[in-house]
């Protein structure tokens, strides 16, 4: 199956690179974000990895965020 867009370094990225890269594709390619996502969901498809999650980067508890710098207090 051809793919019609263009990849980001030219050539398509290997599963472990597309499972960790935060965008497989050339940006300068698209005029809207939504058009964007939806080419990195059907490349990420093509790929055979999983589509990114909207809130992936925020932590799943509240409270839980980065581990705290050595000598740094705690705030509660």
């Amino acid at each position: 199956m051809d793919f019609k867009y263009r990849w980001k370094n030219s050539a398509p990225p290997t599963r472990d690179q597309a499972a960790t890269s935060d965008s497989l594709l050339d940006e300068s390619q698209f005029t809207d974000e939504k058009d964007r996502q939806m080419a990195e969901e059907t490349a990420r498809k093509q790929l055979d990895v999983p589509t990114r999650i909207p809130d992936e980067d925020r932590p799943a508890l509240p409270h839980a965020g980065p581990n705290p710098v050595e000598g740094e207090e705690i705030q509660q």
